[in-house]
């Protein structure tokens, strides 16, 4: 099959001249000179007794690992002296480092534009049994490109410098009488093996790059060139088959290294990176396009096998193998063992997401989110030969495993046709994309805000756009003065990025389309929302706040339109919850609805306190579960006053009533067992329920097939009936034996007690006593 436009152009920058990702360099000794504080001038090369000294002032190496700094000499053993206390200089130095500099700078790839220099970091010094594990260097710096290793010369043995990227190794031994110098980039993995004998001494250095102009490529513009201009004039197709769709908006070229967002930068590519990356940028420029940089997530998922692995074991070929064996072997087979210890099949399946990119000049990057789809990305080296920062292998499952999921960092330039720049930023829900819109409309241009706001249409609703960014599109939406396209634009927000800050964009977008127009769309922002989501009331804590705002900017209309909205969400799940088991669930669900209903009663009007009245008075008995809490929170945070502004005695006194009723509800009988329940209206219900409503039958034996037996099973258990069920397993059918415990009459008495000790806390808080239909009396 012919090979994509996107495809050539990988094998085109693929033929980019190949550099090192580490490099040596030795020197004399002679003419450089060390001092450290506390130790004085040290003579190289160094001997012992010198190296002892160091050790006395020096302390425990540090590393660190994500945001956190620790020590644990499992990972990383070596003495640390900070750079403050250590001086390097000599008469042969100066020119020394730069030639090195000069040198690294052309080995590694960078252009010849590019300054390099270094920082020094620290003095470290190995003794017998020490090392550092593999690990990769943080960029400590925003030019920070990679790590400068000056090994001072001494008689040890142990101690490599082991150096990996995209599955090549190099291995560096320090000199017994020279200075040793390796520079490699900073997202290589590197370790320093055991010393065995004598001492290891390093100073390492921060290598640092300043911005260099990019430089004019020669090369395969022409034939790069037309790849883009036919990748974005070619209809795309899936990988999997299915129609044609409309050419890729974008393409996404992999670059090799790994990258962090202060280090992204083209003056600071690595290696082949910067080359490949100029000679992108140039052709992109005579295409008509444009480029940024940006960081990629790539997932690959892969057939896969352990190594050494027997499929024919998955059929019992070895029955003759005891299964002590077979154990040991699936546990190996399970297990989550390096990445190498597995042999690759298929490429099964594989993700890119971009989650940062630069402007087109380098500067001014953003947080987004962009999947990109098969059809818009290539590389000129895959993602295979580089080493993966993370890898789960899944077993075989019975009908599915034997699989390897691969993750990986690299970077990446994104390249879009500049007619089509709008739409392929603002695809990633751009920041720029709203800043873009508002610039136009504040110079006048409302018509090209429009037709661009409208290019954004196909794809917006599912774009990553940023909670954040809702006040930007509050005012884009109203300065467009287009209802439909405001509407569009304000469509992936959700009600939870609503904030008092708002208040004032939201009064201008209700007052010039309308207040029914708002309805729509905030109809939308509250849309069906997970149930268990955790944090899906946490807006409401500003919901008083920002209905107060909104008063304030003339818009009480507005404050209303949310109030409802908000309450229509409750609402619905306090009748669904109260009326639901078992009791622990529905418990914390009640609860957790209280401070959401406190906060929407505190900022309702009358008419909507007495709409909400009327629904709790509605609830059954339950829904005491999330009343009681909301009264305890209003109580620890509210003065008297507050309480009756936010109608909160009403509650109370309905709380009063019920729990009266409970509290004051006659002792069952001591033979009265029957038991208030309504099924789902099946057959088996009915007969459940004619056993539960008898007062004095308590046992049921009823043979009953298995489906049976499960369905009035998971009855008495959501409704947590106070019934033992037993099978008892002879005949057919069997047996279900169903008795009435005891705990129907214990529930009984625990609820009128806790009903007194609830009616007797609201009446010392509310003062209930001489309300209608409260007593308060015990």
């Amino acid at each position: 099959m012919a090979k994509s436009a996107r495809e050539r152009l990988g094998v085109l920058l693929g033929g980019a001249k190949a550099t090192e990702f580490s490099a040596r360099l030795d020197a004399p000794a002679d003419g450089v000179r060390l001092e450290v504080a506390g130790v004085g001038p040290v003579r190289l090369p160094l001997r012992a007794p010198q190296v002892k000294k160091l050790i006395a002032v020096a302390r425990p190496a540090l590393f660190g690992r994500g945001e956190a700094t620790l020590s644990d000499s499992s990972v990383r053993d070596t003495w640390q002296i900070p750079p403050d206390q250590v001086t390097l200089g000599g008469p042969a130095w100066p020119t020394l480092l730069d030639g090195a500099l000069e040198y690294f700078r052309d080995e590694l790839g960078f252009p010849a534009s590019a300054r390099l220099r270094a920082e020094p970091h620290a003095l470290l010094v190995y003794g017998k049994g020490q090392f550092f594990l593999p690990h990769q260097d943080s960029e400590k710096d925003d030019a920070m490109v990679g790590t400068l290793v000056l090994s001072l010369p001494s008689a040890h043995t142990g101690g490599e410098l082991v150096i990996g990227h995209a599955g090549q190794s190099r291995t560096y031994r320090a000199s017994r009488t020279e200075l040793g110098l390796v520079a490699f980039y900073a997202d290589c993995p590197h370790k320093v093996t055991p010393v065995r004998t004598g001492y290891r001494v390093t100073l390492t250095l921060n290598l640092l790059a300043e911005r260099a102009a990019p430089e004019q490529e020669s090369g395969p513009l022409d034939d790069l060139a037309h790849c883009l201009e036919q990748h974005f004039d070619t209809p795309a197709r899936p990988r999997y088959g299915g129609p044609y769709s409309d050419p890729p908006r974008r393409l996404v070229y992999l670059l090799d290294h790994e990258y962090t967002q202060r280090g992204l930068g083209w003056g600071r590519l690595k290696g082949a990176d910067a080359e490949r990356a100029a000679l992108l940028r140039a052709a992109a420029a005579q295409a008509g396009c444009e480029t940024v940089l940006a960081l990629a997530e790539v997932k690959e998922t892969w057939d896969a096998t352990p190594a050494g692995y027997d499929p024919w074991d998955d059929y019992g070929y070895d029955e003759e193998e005891d299964g002590e064996e077979e154990g040991e072997e699936a546990a190996a087979v399970d297990g989550a063992g390096a990445d190498e210890d597995y042999e690759l099949g298929e490429l099964i399946d594989d993700e890119i997401t971009l989650g940062w990119w630069t402007g087109p000049d380098g500067a001014d990057g953003e947080e987004i989110s962009l999947y990109v789809r098969d059809y818009e990305s290539c590389a000129s080296t895959p993602s295979t030969d580089l080493k993966p920062y993370d890898s789960q292998y899944e077993g075989y499952m019975g009908n599915y495993g034997n699989t390897l999921d691969r993750w990986y960092r690299r970077a990446a330039v994104v390249v879009w046709p500049r007619e089509r720049a709008f739409a392929a930023r603002g695809e990633a829900g751009s920041r720029w994309a709203l800043e873009e819109l508002q610039a136009r409309i504040t110079t006048g241009d409302r018509d090209g805000a429009r037709a661009a706001a409208e290019s954004l249409a196909p794809f917006w609703k599912g774009s990553g756009v940023q909670p954040g960014q809702l006040g930007s599109a509050l005012r884009v939406a109203e300065g467009l003065r287009a209802p439909g396209t405001a509407a569009m634009l304000l469509e992936p927000f959700r009600i939870d990025a609503l904030t008092p800050e708002h208040a004032d964009d939201l009064a201008a977008v209700a007052k010039r389309y309308g207040v029914p127009w708002l309805g729509q769309v905030t109809e939308g922002w509250f849309g069906a929302r997970n149930r268990f989501e955790e944090h899906r009331y946490d807006w409401t804590e500003r919901l008083p706040q920002l209905c107060a705002a909104l008063c304030s900017a003339r818009s009480p209309a507005v404050a209303q339109l949310l109030l409802t909205g908000a309450w229509t969400q409750v609402d619905g799940e306090l009748r669904l919850w109260a009326a639901t088991g078992p009791a622990e669930i529905r418990r914390a669900r009640l609860d957790r609805l209280s401070l959401p209903l406190l906060r929407i009663l505190e900022a309702a009007d009358a008419q909507l306190r007495g709409r909400i009245m009327a629904a709790l008075r509605s609830c059954q008995d339950t829904v005491l579960e999330c009343l009681l809490p909301m009264l305890r929170h209003a109580a620890r945070e509210q003065t008297e006053g507050e309480l009756r502004s936010a109608g909160l005695g009403a509650v109370a006194r309905e709380c009063g009533d019920r729990l009266g009723a409970l509290a004051r509800r006659a002792p069952r009988a001591a033979d009265d067992w029957s038991v208030a329940w309504t099924g789902c209206g099946c057959e088996l219900c009915g007969g459940l329920g004619e056993f539960l409503g008898s007062r004095s039958r308590r046992t049921l034996e009823w043979p009953l097939a298995k489906d049976g037996r499960r369905h009035v099973h998971s009855r008495i258990d959501t409704a947590e009936l106070p019934v033992s069920h037993v099978t008892r397993r002879q005949g057919r059918p069997y047996t279900l034996v169903l008795t009435k415990t005891e705990e129907l009459f214990t529930r009984e008495r625990a609820t009128r007690r806790q009903a007194g000790a609830d009616l007797a806390w609201l009446a010392s808080t509310w003062d209930l006593s001489g309300e209608a239909g409260v007593d308060t009396r015990l």
